[in-house]
């Protein structure tokens, strides 16, 4: 009766391993090394403008070449420098349809605002104004660096990076200490302790010498400002500024098996799936990568997934197979193609496991998650997949030998979220969320697996070559 049971709980039930119970020997060591170089992707790249030029440079090193030229199958296009995408085209006809993997390359952070700097008690500070859902008090008394450009009035573009090099100095939000925040903080809900007015940036000490100047330590910044990049407190207006942790991306735990660093939500989907593209030479279908801003605060604006970044590049893989495009043809190729929208998920934290339902919840280290739906309470605010899809996936994924678990955000009231694929399913694009799970999502340090990077990695490049 035991052996029947066995044989009859293999046959009917799915039973799920961590990757690495099935990876050897060998194919752990490739996920470690994976691993380590999206690691270092992020100790690099903190912000969208420097993840598109890290893109373009690595995609004209791979062959893929700007879309005005107009000649192989290789190429890709910015968006004003926030969001770009990168195409190969397929053997098939395009009427066939294309297959995208979207994700989104901005991530919770702090901006400073258009005037930014002030005094206050001959201290010298920087306004910010938070981007995105974040926990304001994981944002103070930590190091923070600064990330962006200032572009002047004659339209010169001045490149700043302050903080990340071990060498520079870094800037801070300084927190009540606990002897004192009784009244003003610990009576608080925590998501009021910290104010968002109150996040403001140390940025100097030195007063200027003159003491019959008001704010003298303002001044001396703002000399400081222009002396080494030229700028005036006017040119704060015409600036972005962003505002990220000042630390390196980390191995985390004694066996290197996971990745701790800001901004994995989501540029792990945007590294994984370039790095996809990448490893393809002649795929069936004619693909897309695309990469896009503005998730994080509802994709809105010209740069974003509601934007028409993404029929630009239908238009553009159309003109180049068949030297013209039309509103019908673009129609035709959209209601033929099919999308995986690169997001990720909630894994299951051990210290708060009562806010998602076990049975439905992704767990680190077991492969690249499939979201049915995101929204949030009755499914508001998603793409629900529909179950042909799936199917198709999942029996995709098995193919390719791609690990892979489902997951929901959160359990049915307590909260959720969502992502892109409702703005790229609108276009009649059968589109589902696929990505990995992550600890301490919008976090200034978030935590993935390796093996769940390398399975994200993989599940790409299957379905972008099939």
């Amino acid at each position: 009766m035991k052996k029947k049971t066995k044989s009859l709980k293999k046959k009917l039930i799915r039973e799920l391993k961590p990757a690495w119970d099935i990876y050897t020997d060998k194919e752990k060591k490739k996920v470690l090394e994976y691993g380590n170089g999206f690691r270092n992707f992020l100790s690099l790249v903190k912000t969208e403008r420097e993840t598109v030029e890290w893109m373009r440079s690595n995609a004209e090193r791979n062959g893929f070449e700007v879309d005005s030229k107009k000649k192989g199958k290789k190429f890709y296009k910015v968006n004003q420098n926030t969001s770009i995408a990168l195409s190969i085209l397929g053997s098939k006809p395009v009427s066939e349809g294309v297959r995208i993997v979207v994700s989104h390359i901005d991530s919770p952070r702090l901006d400073l605002k258009p005037n930014p700097l002030y005094e206050e008690i001959e201290l010298a500070l920087f306004r910010t104004h938070y981007y995105g859902g974040i926990k304001k008090y994981q944002w103070t008394a930590i190091p923070l660096s600064l990330h962006g450009i200032i572009i002047k009035e004659n339209g010169k573009k001045i490149k700043i990076n302050i903080g990340d090099n071990p060498e520079d100095t870094v800037f801070t939000i300084a927190d009540l200490l606990p002897h004192l925040y009784r009244k003003t903080q610990s009576q608080k809900k925590i998501s009021e302790a910290i104010e968002g007015e109150k996040l403001t940036l140390l940025a100097g000490s030195i007063p200027f010498p003159d003491n019959e100047e008001k704010e003298r330590v303002k001044l001396a910044v703002m000399e400081i400002l222009y002396n080494k990049y030229g700028i005036k407190e006017a040119d704060f207006i015409s600036a972005e500024i962003e505002v990220v942790p000042a630390m390196p991306a980390r191995d985390v735990g004694f066996d290197r098996s996971m990745v701790g660093g800001y901004g994995q939500d989501d540029r792990i989907c945007g590294y994984t799936s370039f790095s996809a593209i990448n490893a393809i030479k002649n795929p069936e279908h004619s693909t897309l990568a695309l990469f896009v801003d503005k998730e994080e605060i509802g994709s809105v604006g010209a740069t974003s997934a509601q934007s028409q970044f993404l029929v630009d590049c239908i238009r553009e893989i159309i003109s180049r197979k068949e030297k013209t495009s039309t509103f019908d043809k673009i129609r035709n190729v959209f209601n033929s193609s099919k999308a995986l929208s690169g997001d990720v998920n909630a894994a299951i934290n051990p210290n708060y496991q009562n806010v998602l339902e076990e049975k439905n919840a992704a767990k680190l280290g077991y492969g690249v998650v499939l979201t049915k739906y995101t929204g949030a309470g009755g499914k508001y605010g998603t793409n629900d997949a529909s179950a042909e899809f799936l199917s198709e996936i999942r029996g995709l994924f098995n193919k390719n030998k791609v690990i892979w678990q489902t997951g929901e955000l959160g359990k049915v009231d307590e909260g959720g979220g969502g992502t892109v694929s409702q703005y790229i399913a609108q276009y009649g694009i059968e589109t589902v969320d696929c990505g990995p799970a992550l600890l301490g999502m919008h976090s200034p340090f978030e935590i993935c697996s390796k093996a769940d990077l390398y399975e994200t990695f993989k599940a790409y490049r299957a379905f972008l070559k099939s």
